[in-house]
């Protein structure tokens, strides 16, 4: 099985617009497609080693029963303490963002639009990060045959991610499109693209239900 890889998850330094600079890896957060992109080196370099790592993975043991624990999320690539919910935070404020404590790790304040719902926010505590294709649904439609590393990459990256309301998060919980839609009707479009652009990247299977939504999300664009 082939997979595409989004490269954030080797660079969590993203608090770069699309027009600003390059961060330490040579690289920068696009805000508006939400996705890190490569400008030099050494991003090439940890791209390839990505890459590479995940498709060497060995097999190992697997389970068809989820648990949360066997996906490595909110992981801290760099080793600068902020983990992979931080740096969205820090990446998709509209404003600076202002942390706990002097050791700048975990984020307190900033402004953010939750993108299910329009609502803006300003406490980080109200926030939660979204796996569009849920991590639990992923596992039921292919994931279960994954390797701890495939999970690890699935559960950190960039492309599946959005900050959205925590209530609004807890609704959805695993469901797929024909079982949850965001609240808000403008952001349908986009969900529905989102959610087939993961689900092809990582070959995960789809249900007839799952598909009839989509091609009616699909109308909506």
């Amino acid at each position: 099985m082939k997979f595409l890889f989004l490269l954030c998850l080797l660079f969590p330094a993203l608090a770069f617009s699309h027009g600003g600079g390059l961060d330490k890896q040579g690289g920068h957060f696009n805000r508006k497609t939400n996705t890190y992109e490569c400008h030099k080196e050494p991003c090439f370099s940890i791209q390839q080693q990505s890459k590479e790592a995940y498709e060497q993975a060995k097999p190992g043991t697997y389970s068809r029963v989820y648990n949360r624990k066997d996906w490595p999320h909110w992981i801290d690539s760099d080793g600068d303490c902020q983990n992979t919910r931080q740096e969205l935070l820090i990446a998709t404020s509209k404003v600076p963002v202002q942390f706990k404590d002097y050791r700048r790790c975990t984020v307190r304040q900033g402004k953010w639009v939750g993108v299910y719902t329009g609502q803006t926010f300003t406490s980080a505590s109200d926030l939660d990060i979204d796996h569009v294709v849920p991590l639990a649904h992923a596992h039921r439609h292919g994931a279960d045959q994954w390797t701890r590393a495939q999970r690890r990459v699935f559960a950190n990256d960039y492309e599946n991610l959005l900050v959205v309301h925590d209530a609004t998060n807890q609704a959805k919980s695993d469901k797929a499109p024909h079982e949850w839609l965001p609240p808000m009707k403008s952001f349908w479009c986009e969900y529905g693209k989102r959610w087939e652009r993961i689900k092809d990247k990582y070959e995960l299977r789809y249900s007839n239900q799952e598909r009839t939504t989509l091609n009616s999300l699909a109308e909506t664009c």
